[in-house]
């Protein structure tokens, strides 16, 4: 694998917090924290290594998304037609609420990418907590975590519908894990990852 490329460093960006995650190799950088803007918008900057499985396809049901590459080519699928289409240094993507999106890195190369999320809900907590996990070795190979409870958290605090699984379906099963999450006062066991409060199910 090729080393991370050192990015530029500017009096803007120096004291920005980082976080690595160690299962996937992924990089975050919070440029402007949710918790800045009372969760209306986020701001932050990717790095995937080569061959990095990204997201699969998704869409959000009340979250706009902007992507915009830095550096290297970031291939994205796009449209409930799978229109694929790269992404290289300057060009950016609106993906409005509701539509169809995924991500990855096939490239032999690292790619630098921002996400602007508006509203950005609790999409930096969903981050916060992968990584968090990552950091402490309760994720699987695929960086997802293990314990279903703490998932279905994330997942419903990143509003994210999988595509594939009728919504009402999901919506169903991921409300009743949740109900049993906070019957056990899981997100407890998140808080440690948000430096912010942000937003909490409860």
């Amino acid at each position: 694998m090729k080393k991370m490329p050192n990015l530029e460093t500017t009096p803007e960006t120096a004291d920005l917090e980082t976080l690595v995650n160690p299962v996937t190799g992924d990089r975050m950088t919070l440029l402007h924290p949710s918790h800045q803007s009372q969760g209306q918008y986020a701001k932050i900057r990717f790095d995937l290594p080569p061959g990095a499985k990204g997201s699969p396809l998704h869409y959000h049901t009340e979250m706009n998304e902007t992507f915009t590459v830095l550096r290297g080519c970031l291939d994205m699928e796009v449209g409930r037609q799978g229109d694929r289409r790269p992404l290289r240094p300057g060009e950016r993507l609106y993906v409005p609420a509701g539509m169809h999106h995924s991500f990855c890195n096939s490239s032999d190369d690292w790619v630098t990418f921002t996400t602007e999320n508006r509203p950005a809900a609790g999409f930096e907590q969903f981050i916060r907590g992968l990584y968090g996990l990552a950091i402490e070795g309760k994720v699987n190979a695929a960086g997802m975590p293990t314990n279903l409870l703490q998932l279905a958290i994330l997942l419903k605090l990143s509003d994210t519908i999988p595509v594939g699984v009728p919504r009402p379906l999901f919506k169903l099963l991921l409300n009743s894990l949740v109900w049993v999450a906070q019957g056990f006062n899981v997100e407890a066991s998140l808080l440690k990852y948000w430096s912010q409060p942000g937003k909490s199910l409860t």
